[in-house]
């Protein structure tokens, strides 16, 4: 399950794979808590999440460094996207051509995917041959982490099972990290250093692992600033409420959180063209086995459906002309079924994930006691600001505008949601409500800044602010969140921070000169 891509939603719902965290009651969504799956297993969330890969738009990168992240321009972080990718139309200004992770479009052989790109065009928006390179905004085929095999690629995949064997590195599976420790310093000027970690092995025994050099925490926008509570670093007043000694005074540890949500607009569809006639036992059957024969036999059968994670088209929007570049994304799918694959429409039908892109609303992770078994408080305060409810109301209008163009009239039946009754602001507002959903994209809460900022937890080259020897390398530390899923500019984050590494005896990626592209 965790490599066959369209089997997607089976890991995410698994204790195995998925640390299950949760989030607490939102008073802007009538109560409700929603889920916060993070991948338990190598290749973190990578190896769970929906292989959408999209880096986000360069200004993004542009704004990181506004807000203190110097030198992460999309100038300098171009490079290691670059670096990172094998793309499957092979290297130009924007794509890479040898990286270790593996990245192709769709075939997109349904036809409803075609129509929802025609759509947006004739609802007045413009076409786009690739969002990852000189054009962001448009409507354009979708790319995916997926190799020519058909098979996901994570970054375990990509990167731990392609070099394992030519480095020396021990991997230790079925085992917590309960802190990090530090080295004894009776000198009060001296920066507490890392000196390793302290595990629960898998036989049950706790041990202390040393760092010869340092420590790189990896954790995830969840996990890493619990650790770091854990581990005595965080606002002061909240490490001694835990029962924890105080290692470095950084009030922004478990701040700043992040995510992205997104609405699910759903049309039957009049024709049998869906993925719906696939969705039985006998159909998922077909498909697995045909994937499984694949991946033995791969030039005597292709991997059809199964090699898909069937988000084959999207676009990006701006909300409003004044929006400096766009902040709506759109995912298309050719069925009516939940993102977690919980729940479907019992019908052929067709469906546009949209959502904002840059909420002002902002979370906390916060531990709540000194155990790690303990899931910490995670709290992202959804819809608190009056813009989120204007623009999802937006989104919803704007989807159904395009879904009633020529392209996608052929295709389209009844509106099964929100349905056709819910028209109102009041009416509109009631099913976001209900029905807005994650799109389990977590991050900022160990925010990279300037080191005298003291909400930062991190500075430039990701070491933790008032400690030496320990970094922090995950979407923890954006500083704002990117405009689209979060994989990319994770992995474009890790190849980043591994040059500065002092064990790396490389140089920094020269930046490069900026290839003309579109804002």
């Amino acid at each position: 399950f965790l490599h066959m891509p369209t089997a997607l939603s089976i890991p995410m719902n698994m204790d195995r794979y998925n640390w299950g965290f949760e989030a607490e009651p939102e008073p802007s969504l009538g109560g409700r808590a929603l889920h916060c799956p993070r991948g338990k297993v190598l290749g973190g969330s990578s190896a769970i999440n929906g292989m959408a890969y999209v880096r986000g738009h360069p200004l993004d990168f542009d704004r990181w460094e506004d807000l203190g992240a110097s030198g992460w321009n999309y100038q300098n972080c171009l490079p290691y996207f670059k670096r990172a990718e094998t793309w499957e139309g092979g290297e130009d200004d924007y794509r890479g051509r040898d990286g270790p992770l593996q990245t192709r479009f769709g075939v997109c052989r349904n036809p409803l995917y075609h129509a929802f790109i025609e759509a947006g065009q004739q609802a007045g928006y413009p076409y786009t041959e690739d969002y990852n390179g000189y054009q962001q905004e448009g409507f354009g085929k979708m790319a995916m982490s997926v190799d020519a095999k058909g098979k996901r690629s994570s970054t375990s995949n990509a990167y731990l099972h392609s070099t394992a064997a030519d480095i020396e590195l021990e991997i230790e599976t079925n085992s917590t990290v309960r802190r990090i420790t530090f080295h004894e310093s009776t000198n009060k000027d001296e920066k507490p250093r890392a000196r390793g970690i302290e595990v629960l092995t898998q036989r049950g025994e706790v041990v202390e692992v040393m760092a010869e050099k340092e420590v790189i925490l990896c954790a995830g926008a969840i996990g890493s600033p619990h650790l770091l509570q854990l581990s005595g670093i965080g606002d002061s007043q909240h490490i001694e409420e835990i029962g924890v000694p105080l290692v470095a005074e950084r009030k922004g540890v478990g701040q700043n959180l992040m995510d992205h949500l997104e609405i699910l607009v759903q049309r039957e569809c009049t024709e049998p063209i869906s993925l719906y006639k696939h969705l039985g036992v006998i159909g998922k059957l077909n498909i697995g086995i045909q994937w499984i024969l694949s991946q033995l036999f791969p030039s005597l059968l292709e991997h059809g459906l199964g090699g898909t994670n069937h988000f084959e088209s999207c676009g990006f929007i701006r909300s409003v002309e004044s929006e400096s570049y766009p902040d709506i994304q759109y995912h298309f799918v050719p069925v009516a079924i939940s993102y977690d694959g919980n729940s479907s429409v019992q019908a052929h039908g067709f469906q546009a994930h949209v959502g904002p892109m840059r909420s002002e609303s902002r979370g906390y992770v916060r531990a709540k006691t000194a155990k790690v078994e303990d899931h910490p408080e995670i709290k992202f305060n959804y819809m608190s600001k009056e813009k989120d409810w204007k623009q999802f109301r937006d989104c919803i209008r704007t989807t159904r505008r395009i879904f009633e163009q020529p392209a996608l009239q052929r295709y389209a039946g009844r509106e099964i949601a929100p349905g056709s009754h819910v028209q109102s602001d009041e009416e509109l507002d009631q099913f976001i409500r209900e029905r807005v959903e994650t799109a389990y994209h977590p991050c900022g809460t160990c925010r990279m800044g300037d080191p005298n900022d003291l909400g930062a937890v991190v500075d430039s080259e990701t070491r933790v602010i008032g400690v030496d020897g320990l970094r922090v390398v995950d979407s923890s530390i954006f500083p704002s969140i990117t405009n689209g899923n979060l994989n990319a500019p994770t992995i474009m984050v890790a190849e980043r921070a591994a040059d500065f590494l002092p064990s790396a005896n490389v140089e920094i990626a020269a930046p490069v000169p900026i290839p003309n592209h579109k804002v």
